[in-house]
């Protein structure tokens, strides 16, 4: 069997924001101003601090402005839908970035949908989320973008191809689905209920990991020859959701962790924000 391609999305995020950068460089240009994202993160949560921090870094070196705004844990509800009109509301932001989790007394689902469809950089809201999945012009899910990003530039062929997505997350495991639908993949979707996950693993052109467990997907799940794709992360165990250790050289080709999604997840969230601010 050939050596498997390694689908580098590390490389990829670094060339997709090479371009980026000249693309913001023409917006100054036309005199159109420095694209903003608004970042707002509300309580202490470290693993989010550290997210909202990853983004400010990413954005300074595209040339855009990255606008964080932070909110006690006490929020309520109200208060942060008022801070989401406010950034609506004023032409200098042309994305907005609401961090996941917030606390357990807000309303997540109804601040995230009050997000205005234009600055919906991260494809949170349900109205974007309907838009993608009728194939309709709208902003994707940041990490299932950049999954279908690295599939495109590696030339995976997707056209009846049968592909697995282990989760269901609203953010993830759905729109990756849908996004695989609509380049004319066969998806399965597997989550915790599925009977014989194994089997319906085994008979996968394409293995999506988005279940949040390390090493859940197991290498003799693999059929010969895959495509996997990697969507997890466990920085204490530096492994993701498929056990690649294993699995990686039954595969025609598969993502390495850490340095696979993860990167173009945070590269297309640059480039939403510098679409909405080209619209």
């Amino acid at each position: 069997m050939n050596q498997p391609l390694i689908l580098d999305g590390k490389a990829l995020a670094k060339k997709t924001e090479a371009d980026l950068l000249s693309r913001v460089e023409k917006i100054k240009a036309a005199g159109k101003g420095t694209p903003v994202l608004a970042t707002i993160l509300v309580g202490s949560d470290p693993s989010s601090a550290t997210y909202v921090n990853m983004k400010g870094k990413a954005c300074a070196r595209v040339g855009m402005e990255s606008r964080r705004i932070e909110m006690p844990e006490t929020t309520t509800t109200a208060e942060l839908l008022a801070k989401i009109d406010e950034l609506n509301a004023d032409p200098a932001v042309q994305g907005i970035l609401l961090q996941h989790p917030v606390p357990h007394q807000i309303d997540e689902r109804e601040c995230f949908d009050r997000i205005a469809l234009e600055k919906d950089v991260d494809g949170v809201t349900c109205l974007g989320f309907g838009r993608m999945a009728m194939n309709e012009r709208a902003f994707g899910s940041a990490t299932p973008a950049g999954i279908m990003s690295i599939i495109e530039a590696y030339g995976i062929e997707t056209r009846g191809k049968h592909a697995v997505v282990i989760g269901r997350s609203p953010i993830l495991g759905k729109p990756m689905a849908l996004m695989l639908l609509n380049k004319d993949c066969t998806v399965t979707i597997c989550h915790s209920r599925t009977a014989n996950l194994p089997e319906l693993v085994k008979q996968a052109d394409i293995v999506v990991g988005a279940v949040g467990k390390p090493k859940f997907v197991k290498a003799e799940w693999i059929k010969d020859g895959a495509v996997l794709i990697d969507a997890g992360y466990h920085p204490q165990y530096q492994c993701g959701d498929i056990d690649l250790e294993n699995a990686s050289h039954l595969s025609s080709a598969y993502t390495p962790v850490p340095g696979g999604v993860g990167p173009m997840t945070i590269a297309t969230l640059m480039r939403q924000t510098v679409e909405a601010a080209e619209r």
